[in-house]
């Protein structure tokens, strides 16, 4: 058993014992949705002050507005009752760092963790790769508030999204623990 596996295990059991929220509803009780990153930085109970119950949390690399984050947004409005989604990108995000094609490169050449340095990503070259990431995309970016606006327009312009929805548009910065409006998102994202 791995020291991560023990460690998990152990605060789980912790956790069981004083567990006391076996009968919350399954609806989010604040009614709102976070689309966010996956980032181990960012901690959207501590920043938007959510309880166990208040909201569903929608994590990807860099918090894209991808097809299933679409469908889980969909479903937390349909089902669930969300009446109100954030968009939280962050700052010093890994999805600035690397391109498509670069992540495709990479991935051809082998399936390891690749490394990272000043003069950009290097593969270990210990194959066998894929060529399976070149039918991906990876939602990378360049610009935070350009992709927040981005996904919000997706999200808002998306067929299953009803009008009445508004969006919000957020960067979160990592060195303040802030976040940031962006405006541009939030204007596309106002409700009709």
């Amino acid at each position: 058993m791995s020291q991560v596996l023990k460690e998990v295990i152990t605060a789980n059991q912790e956790y069981v014992s004083g567990f006391d929220k076996g009968d919350l509803p399954m609806p989010p009780g604040r009614h709102f949705a976070i689309l966010t990153c996956m980032d181990a930085r960012l901690d959207p109970a501590k920043y938007a002050g959510l309880a166990e119950g208040d909201a569903h949390v929608i994590r990807n690399a860099g918090g894209r507005a991808s097809d299933d984050a679409i469908r889980s947004l969909v479903i937390s409005y349909k089902l669930l009752g969300t009446r109100e989604w954030f968009v939280i990108h962050h700052t010093d995000c890994g999805m600035e760092t690397f391109t498509n094609e670069i992540m495709r490169d990479l991935l051809c050449s082998s399936l390891k963790t690749a490394s990272v340095d000043a003069n950009g990503w290097h593969d270990c070259c210990e194959g066998p790769g894929s060529s399976e990431g070149k039918y991906i995309d990876w939602l990378t970016i360049t610009d935070q508030a350009q992709s927040v606006t981005e996904d919000v327009v997706r999200i808002k312009t998306h067929p299953l999204v009803p009008g009445n929805i508004p969006v919000y548009g957020y960067v979160y910065d990592v060195k303040s623990g802030k976040l940031i409006e962006v405006p541009e998102a939030t204007a596309a994202g106002k409700a009709d």
